[in-house]
């Protein structure tokens, strides 16, 4: 699904509200059309999976695995991410680690 004006998460909290159970995105929003020059790419899969699971779907897709695989493709493909919800979610795991190691050090040191 393209997400040429934003309106690609709402659409498929929409589709899946009304019964649609299988919808098309693309990790780190990578993809798009070659036929329209500047036009956005692909909805994001980290963001629909973020979306669903905060509408409280079940997806079964571990969020944190598949962050980190938008981050990894995009940076192998020198292409954008375009994901926010996977950018955010990788910055809350970094602050998460962050805090886990001053936790440590602090530890360590009484």
């Amino acid at each position: 699904m393209h997400d040429t004006y934003g309106m690609a998460v709402p659409n498929v909290l929409t589709a899946v509200g009304a019964g649609i159970r299988t919808v098309d995105s693309s990790v780190g929003g990578l993809g798009g059309c070659p036929y329209s020059p500047g036009a956005t790419g692909n909805v994001a899969t980290e963001d629909v999976v973020y979306a669903l699971h905060s509408a409280g779907y079940s997806t079964g897709v571990n969020l944190d695995s598949l962050a980190a695989t938008g981050a990894w493709i995009s940076q192998v493909l020198n292409r954008p991410n375009s994901s926010r919800a996977g950018q955010a979610w990788l910055a809350k795991l970094r602050r998460e680690q962050t805090q886990r190691t001053q936790e440590g050090n602090l530890k360590a040191k009484l």
